[in-house]
C-alpha cells in the first residue's frame, strides 16, 4: 500500500467511531479522508462489543445523538451492502423497587420531551415480551419500541465501505508513530510507512487514544476496563423478537444472539486495564476469563432468567473497553489547534458511533457541532485529570455505579478532596457540608443553619441531596447578609495592545465602555448561539478582567484561544489559582462593609455593575459590584493568600448584624427567583440570546461586527419562533427537576431547562422554552414523575422585579 503526502483528514482508528467519521466526512464532500488502523479494522474494541443500542440519554441532545444513530443503522445495509445485523426489537428496563420505578416516570418524562417515545408497562407486559423473564420483584418496566441490537463488526465495516465509496482511503495495518504539531497547530503524522501533511487529525484510537493523544502533547482522561458478558445456549425456545432488556437493580443486562442469549452486566469491582501500556500486538485479543469477578452478576441474572441456571455457556467474552471519570465521551478539538479527539465511549460507542460521527464531521467541517455536547466535549476535564490516579478513582468509581439510581445534585466522592480555598478549614469548622465542582470543593450548605428552619422536606427525588439549611440561607441572604466562598470561579485575564478588539469580535454586547465598568456579556457561535456567557471588567484601557463559571473555565478559555490571533497582540490568561473571592449579598452588606473600610460604598460614589479596588480590613481587594443572587452585594476579590484573612474579617463584622455562611444551593434557589441563567441548562449553543430572554446584552449596533452577529440580526428579523419563560407550579411539592415536558393546550410545547423552589416567593419556578405567543398569564402543564402538574407563565424577574434592591 502506498500512502499518500498528504490529505486533508487523517483519522486515527478503524473501529466505529472513526469508521463512522470517515463515512460522515465524504458525506459532507471531503474525499480527501485517510483512515489509519494499526491492525485490522475493528480490531480494538469494536470486535467484541455486546452491541446493544439503546438511545435514552440524560438530555435532548445526546438523545439526538443516539436518535441519529438508529437513523443510519435502518438505511445502512442498503445503502452499502453490508449487513450490519440492525434488529430493532426494542428495549425494556425494569424497575426491581419503587425507587427505580419513579426513576423510570422520570425518564418517561424525558422521553416525551426528547420527542422519543417511551412507554412504561406492568410487569406482566414485560414478561410477555421477554418471556424468559421471572417477574418475581418487578414493580413495572418502560419500553422503547425503536430500540434494538446489531453487529458491531458489521457496523464499522458497512461505515468504511460508505466511506470508501464516497473517496475515503481506508489503511489498514499502518501504526502511527508520531503526530507533528507546530506553533500550537498540527501538521501531520508520521507512520512506520512514511509521513502524512495533514490540515486536521482525528484521534479515533479508542482505548489506545491516551497513547496516541500523547503524541501531540494532550493528556486524555481515559481507564480501560475489563468488561465482560456470556454467551449461552439455554433449553427454552428464544423468540426471534426479543427485546433487549436491563435490569438495572440486579446490574445485568440481556440481548438474543443467533440461538442463544447473551448476558452481561457491570459488576461493583471493576478491573482496570493497561494502566501502565498497552502491548503493542494487542489486536484482535481479549483477556482471560475472570469468573470469580463475574459469579455475583451471573448469580442476579439467573434469578431474573431462570432458564439460565441450566444453560450451556458457550464463552465468556472479556474485552478491555474505554471509559471516562464521568461516564460520557470525549469528543472535540483539543487545545492543539486541527487534533481533534473521538474516544472514551463508555460501552455506549455502538449505540453512538452513527450520531457521533455526524456530529464530529460538522465540528470538523463547520468549526462546530449543530447539537450543545457540553457533557461531551474534551474541555470539561481540567487540569486535574492529567494526574491518572485522580482519573482512575473517578472512572472506578464511575462504572461500579452504572447502574445505580443518581439523584439530582448527587456528589461524588472518589479523589475527593483534591482542590480547597483557601477558607476550607474554617467552612469545616462552620459546618459546611461540602460538593464538589471541577475538583474543587464547595460547600453546598451549612449544616450548622439547619436548625430551627422552617422548610419541610421536599417529597421524591427533590428531598433527596437537600437540607433545610438551603431555605435558612436563602432567606438570612434576603433579610440579612450572606458570606459565600466562591473561590471556584473561573477567571480570566485578557491583555494586550489588540484584547480590546478581540473582545469586541467575540462578544455580542458593547466592550469599549469607561474603565471600572462591568458588562455581561455572551459570545456567540457562527448561529448565534451562546458559547459562553461572562461578565468583563475593564481593569485598564487594554487589560480586562473575566469571571465565569467553575466548569466553564477550560471551556470558556478553548473558545478564547481558538480564535486569538497569531500576532501575539492578545494575552489570555487563567488567574484562578492566583485569586481568593468572596462574595458577600443582602440589604445589611453596606452597614458590614463599613466596619472594615473607608471607601465610599454608596450608590453614587460605587454605581452597580462597576469595580475599583477597596480595602477589607487588612485586605487590598478589587471590588465588584455585581450580584448572582438579587441582592445588594460585591464580589471581592484578592490574592489567594489573603483569602482566609479577609473571610475572617468579614465573618467577624457580619455575625453580629445577622449575616450567614451560605452555600451553592442557596445561591441558585436565589438565582431562580431573579431568573438568572445558567449555561448549559438554560442557555446553551443551540439557544440565541433573543430567546434565551437576553436580548438586553445584545448590541447590533455597534461599530465592530461580532461572531453570530448575521445569525442574531436574521433571527431578530424572521421573529422567534421560542422563547425561555418562568413557570409556577399551582402545587408546591411539584418540583421540576430538568428535563420534564410541558403542555400548552394539551400539546407538548417544551421541555423544562431548570428548576427549584423560591422561598422568598413561597413557590416552585421551573424554566422552559415556549411558543412565543405563550406570554405571561397562560396556564400550562408540567408532567412531574408522571403527574400534569397546572402552572401558569409568569412574568420576570419572579422577585424584585423594578431591581431596587440590587441598585440601591
Amino acid at each position: 500500500m502506498t500512502l499518500p503526502e498528504r490529505a486533508r483528514v487523517v483519522i486515527i482508528g478503524g473501529g466505529v467511531g472513526g469508521t463512522s467519521i470517515a463515512y460522515h466526512l465524504v458525506q459532507r464532500g471531503w474525499r480527501d479522508v485517510v483512515l489509519l488502523e494499526r491492525a485490522q479494522l475493528t480490531s480494538g474494541s469494536t470486535f467484541h462489543s455486546a452491541g446493544l443500542v439503546g438511545q435514552l440519554r440524560s438530555s435532548l441532545p445526546l438523545t439526538r445523538l443516539m436518535m441519529d444513530s438508529v437513523a443510519l443503522y435502518r438505511r445502512l445495509t442498503q445503502e452499502t451492502g453490508v449487513d450490519i445485523g440492525w434488529r430493532e426489537v426494542g428495549s425494556l428496563r425494569l424497575a426491581s423497587s419503587p425507587e427505580r420505578m419513579e426513576e423510570l416516570e422520570r425518564q418517561a418524562g424525558w422521553g416525551t420531551s426528547f420527542g422519543l417515545p417511551l412507554e412504561l408497562v406492568s410487569a406482566e407486559e414485560a414478561q410477555r415480551r421477554f418471556p424468559l423473564m421471572s417477574r418475581d420483584g418487578v414493580v413495572g418496566a418502560a419500553l422503547i419500541a425503536s430500540d434494538g441490537y446489531l453487529d458491531p463488526s458489521g457496523l464499522a465495516l458497512a461505515l468504511a465501505e460508505g466511506a470508501r465509496r464516497g473517496g475515503a482511503q481506508i489503511c489498514e495495518g499502518v501504526r502511527v508513530t508520531a503526530i507533528k504539531t507546530d506553533h500550537g497547530r498540527v501538521r501531520g503524522v508520521e507512520t512506520e510507512r512514511g509521513y502524512i501533511e495533514a490540515e486536521v487529525v482525528v484521534n479515533a484510537g479508542g482505548m489506545y487514544a491516551p497513547e496516541i493523544a500523547l503524541m501531540a502533547g494532550i493528556t486524555l482522561p481515559i481507564i480501560p476496563m475489563a468488561h465482560q458478558y456470556l454467551v449461552a445456549r439455554i433449553a427454552e425456545p428464544i423468540p426471534a423478537d426479543l427485546p433487549t432488556m436491563r435490569d438495572p437493580d440486579r446490574l445485568v443486562y440481556f440481548r438474543r444472539d443467533a440461538g442463544g442469549l447473551v448476558m452481561g452486566g457491570y459488576e461493583r469491582d471493576p478491573s482496570p486495564f493497561g494502566l501502565d501500556g498497552i502491548a503493542p500486538d494487542f489486536n484482535n485479543r481479549l483477556l482471560p476469563e475472570d469468573w470469580a469477578r463475574f459469579e455475583p452478576l451471573s448469580s442476579y441474572a439467573v434469578t431474573r432468567v431462570p432458564a439460565l441456571e441450566h444453560g450451556e455457556v458457550v464463552k465468556l467474552i472479556n474485552g478491555p473497553e474505554a471509559f471516562t471519570p464521568d461516564n460520557e465521551f470525549v469528543l472535540g478539538e483539543s487545545s492543539v489547534r486541527g487534533f481533534y479527539v473521538a474516544a472514551g465511549f463508555c460501552a455506549h460507542g455502538i449505540a453512538g458511533a452513527g450520531g457521533m460521527g455526524r456530529a464530529m464531521a460538522e465540528w470538523i467541517i463547520d468549526g462546530e457541532p449543530s447539537l450543545d455536547l457540553w457533557k461531551m466535549d474534551l474541555r470539561r476535564f481540567g487540569a486535574p485529570y492529567r494526574n491518572r490516579d485522580y482519573t482512575l478513582a473517578r472512572t472506578v468509581e464511575v462504572y461500579s455505579t452504572y447502574y445505580d439510581i443518581h439523584y439530582p445534585n448527587e456528589e461524588r466522592e472518589a479523589g475527593r478532596p483534591l482542590r480547597v480555598s483557601p477558607t476550607y478549614q474554617r467552612l469545616r469548622e462552620l459546618g459546611a457540608s461540602f460538593g464538589e465542582k471541577s475538583s474543587w470543593e464547595r460547600p453546598n450548605w451549612f449544616d450548622s443553619n439547619a436548625a430551627g428552619s422552617p422548610a419541610k422536606r421536599p417529597p421524591g427525588w427533590a428531598g433527596h441531596h437537600w437540607s433545610p439549611a438551603i431555605a435558612a440561607e436563602h432567606r438570612a441572604t434576603r433579610e440579612r447578609a450572606g458570606l459565600f466562598d466562591e473561590t471556584s470561579f473561573s477567571k480570566i485575564e485578557i491583555r494586550g495592545p489588540g484584547a480590546l478588539a478581540f473582545l469586541q469580535h467575540l462578544c455580542d454586547n458593547e466592550m469599549d465602555r469607561p474603565l471600572g465598568s462591568i458588562t455581561y456579556t455572551q459570545m456567540l457561535n457562527r448561529r448565534g448561539g451562546i458559547e459562553c456567557d461572562f461578565t468583563v471588567t475593564r481593569l485598564t484601557a487594554d487589560r480586562f478582567f473575566i469571571v465565569t463559571g467553575t466548569a466553564f473555565g477550560n471551556h470558556d478559555l478553548g473558545w478564547m484561544r481558538k480564535h486569538q490571533p497569531d500576532d501575539g497582540s492578545v494575552v489570555i490568561d487563567d488567574v484562578t489559582a492566583e485569586q481568593a473571592c468572596l462574595g458577600i449579598w443582602g440589604p445589611r452588606t453596606r452597614d458590614i462593609l463599613r466596619r472594615l473600610t473607608n471607601d465610599d460604598l454608596s450608590t453614587d460614589a460605587f454605581p452597580y455593575l462597576t469595580a475599583r479596588r477597596i480595602t477589607v480590613g487588612p485586605v487590598d481587594c478589587l471590588a465588584l459590584r455585581v450580584t448572582y443572587v438579587g441582592e445588594l452585594g460585591w464580589e471581592l476579590y484578592c490574592a489567594t493568600d489573603s483569602g482566609l484573612t479577609l473571610w475572617d474579617a468579614l465573618w467577624t463584622a457580619g455575625t453580629p448584624l445577622g449575616m450567614v455562611a451560605g452555600g451553592y444551593r442557596a445561591i441558585d434557589t436565589m438565582r431562580l427567583e431573579k431568573g438568572y441563567r445558567v449555561w448549559s441548562s438554560d442557555i446553551t449553543p443551540e439557544d440565541n440570546p433573543y430567546e434565551a430572554g437576553l436580548g438586553f446584552a445584545v448590541r447590533l449596533n455597534k461599530r465592530a461586527d461580532f461572531i453570530g452577529k448575521e445569525a442574531l440580526v436574521k433571527a431578530k428579523a424572521d421573529g422567534i419562533t421560542r422563547r425561555l419563560r418562568p413557570l409556577l407550579l399551582d402545587d408546591p411539592d411539584a418540583i421540576a427537576l430538568g428535563g420534564e415536558p410541558v403542555r400548552v393546550n394539551n400539546q407538548i410545547a417544551g421541555r423544562v431547562t431548570s428548576g427549584g423552589y423560591g422561598y422568598s416567593i413561597d413557590r416552585s419556578i421551573a424554566y422552559a422554552y415556549l411558543p412565543p405567543q405563550c406570554t405571561p398569564g397562560n396556564a400550562v402543564d408540567v408532567q412531574v414523575f408522571g403527574r400534569w402538574v397546572p402552572a401558569m407563565v409568569a412574568s420576570e424577574p419572579l422577585y424584585d422585579p423594578t431591581g431596587e434592591r440590587i441598585r440601591s
